[in-house]
């Protein structure tokens, strides 16, 4: 009876190393298949990753309010006034009692401001917060002569050069030396046109010309033909 007892506890043994051994590679394999799963505490998706970037970007002080960005302002004390808007096309929302106001080019700091001496008219001491909802002008336009002209949202700082590569390059008939940048003026009172060459910034002392792009730019590359010559 000895041998057969030795044989079988030789067995179980054997058997517990083989399960811990399957054990440990299905984990493994649990990890590599789906990396959230293990250790989810700590990792992290590519699109929250994207999002904590592009969080850590629109959340300051210095962030200038673009078209289409939804804003949820607050009047202290007063429901009818507080109101949640979007931005429009043209730069402006609408409130109770003060109606347009400009809001592109403003930070919500400032605009809080405005909307605060247009209310002390009708309200003593007015009190308005603004906070940011919705972030969708965080993006450039690149249009013209480029390989792929369109909407491209920022998610770093981002060079003139930058975006015409994001673009895709120049097309054969691109007057690359005449690249017009058009920006919203931080007062609200229009847009601010500035040229650059691209010759000048990779060939000759221009590097001031590849300027770091705002939210709301747009870069247009003219065709050669549209080009006056002297």
């Amino acid at each position: 009876m000895r041998p057969l007892y030795r044989r079988t506890a030789m067995l179980s043994i054997q058997l517990i190393v083989v399960l811990v051994i399957v054990s440990q590679l299905s984990v493994q394999g649990l990890a590599q298949a789906d990396p959230m799963r293990v250790g989810q505490g700590t990792a992290s998706s590519p699109q929250a990753v994207e999002k904590v970037e592009k969080t850590s970007l629109i959340v300051t002080a210095e962030y200038f309010i673009g078209p289409e960005d939804v804003l949820d302002i607050t009047v202290w004390r007063n429901a009818d006034l507080s109101k949640q808007v979007t931005v429009r096309p043209d730069g402006r929302i609408s409130l109770p009692l003060i109606g347009d106001i400009t809001a592109v080019g403003r930070t919500p700091a400032q605009l809080s401001e405005d909307i605060s001496a247009k209310l002390k008219e009708y309200k003593e001491n007015p009190q308005v917060s603004i906070v940011v909802k919705e972030v969708n002008s965080y993006a450039i336009y690149v249009l013209g002569e480029v390989v792929k002209p369109g909407k491209y949202p920022l998610k770093s700082k981002t060079t003139l050069l930058q975006a015409i590569t994001i673009a895709s390059g120049f097309t054969p008939t691109a007057a690359r030396n005449k690249i017009v940048v058009f920006r919203f003026a931080k007062d609200g009172g229009g847009q601010i046109k500035t040229k650059a060459s691209y010759d000048d910034i990779v060939l000759r002392d221009g590097s001031n010309q590849n300027m770091e792009l705002k939210p709301g730019d747009q870069i247009v590359v003219p065709s050669e033909t549209m080009v006056l010559v002297p």
